[in-house]
C-alpha cells in the first residue's frame, strides 16, 4: 500500500455518484482522490493537482471528455482512463486514438475501475534498467524526450503510437500478438478490441513513411500480430 499512497488520482465526472463510488473504493486501496463535476474545471485542476492518473467521463457539461483528453496530452504523459454511457468500438477507439490509455463502460464494477487504475499506475512507473535510448537501423526513439528521430528530422507520434513503436524498436524481429501489444502498451487487455492495434500500427507507418523512413519497417505476421524488422535481418 506504501506505493499507491503517494499516488494521487483526478475524477472527472458529472455524476455526483460516480465520483464518490470512485473516491470509496480507490481510498480504500490507499490513493488520494480528487473530484471535479465539469470540463471547464477538469483542465485547470488537472494543473493544480498534478495527478498520476486521470479517471475522465467522455460525456460532460461544456468541454467534453475528448477535448480535455488532448488538452492533457499537450502537457503530460500521465495514464488516463475514459468513461461513458455508451458501448460503442467508434468511441472507443476515438477515445484511444486522442491518448486515453483505458476505456470503461458505464455502468461498471467499482473493483473493475481499480484494478484498472492499478495496472496503469504499475506501466507508468519506468523501470529503471530500461534504456533511454532505443536504436533501430537508422530510427533513433528517444524514451526520456519522448521523440522518434530519423537522422536530423523528427517523427511526430501521438503517445500511444510512439509507446507502441517504442516498444517494437526495443525487441526488434520479435512478434507480438494483438493482444499482446494491448496489454504491454495500454495497460490492460481489451477483449474484442484488437482492432485498435491494427489503427495504431497503421498511423504509425503512415508516419514513418512520410518522413522517408524505410530502415525499420513494421511487418504484419498474419494471423499473429506485428514485428520491427530491419533492413538484411
Amino acid at each position: 500500500m506504501g506505493a499507491a499512497m503517494s499516488s494521487r488520482i483526478l475524477v472527472v465526472d458529472d455524476e455526483k455518484h460516480i465520483v464518490e463510488l470512485a473516491r470509496l473504493y480507490l481510498t480504500r486501496e490507499g490513493y488520494e482522490v480528487e473530484g471535479v463535476g465539469d470540463g471547464a474545471q477538469a483542465v485547470a485542476r488537472f494543473g493544480q493537482v498534478k495527478p498520476d492518473l486521470v479517471i475522465l467521463d467522455i460525456m460532460l457539461p461544456g468541454t467534453d471528455g475528448l477535448t480535455i483528453c488532448k488538452e492533457i496530452r499537450k502537457q503530460s504523459q500521465v495514464p488516463i482512463i475514459m468513461l461513458t454511457a455508451r458501448d460503442e468500438v467508434t468511441d472507443k477507439v476515438v477515445g484511444l486514438e486522442v491518448g486515453a490509455d483505458d476505456y470503461l463502460t458505464k455502468p461498471f464494477h467499482p473493483q473493475e475501475l481499480v484494478a484498472r487504475a492499478k495496472a496503469l499506475l504499475r506501466r507508468a512507473r519506468t523501470e529503471p534498467d530500461q534504456p533511454k535510448l532505443v536504436r533501430a537501423g537508422k530510427l533513433e526513439v528517444d524514451i526520456e524526450r519522448h521523440e522518434v528521430r530519423f537522422g536530423s528530422e523528427r517523427v511526430q507520434l501521438r503517445p500511444k503510437e510512439f509507446d507502441l513503436l517504442a516498444l517494437l524498436a526495443r525487441y526488434p524481429g520479435r512478434v507480438f500478438q494483438r493482444s499482446e501489444l494491448l496489454d504491454l502498451v495500454w495497460g490492460y487487455d481489451f477483449p474484442g478490441y484488437t482492432r485498435t492495434v491494427d489503427v495504431h500500427v497503421q498511423q504509425v507507418r503512415e508516419k514513418l513513411a512520410a518522413a522517408k523512413v524505410t530502415d525499420p519497417s513494421i511487418q504484419t505476421v498474419w494471423g499473429v500480430g506485428y514485428r520491427l524488422e530491419l533492413a538484411g535481418s
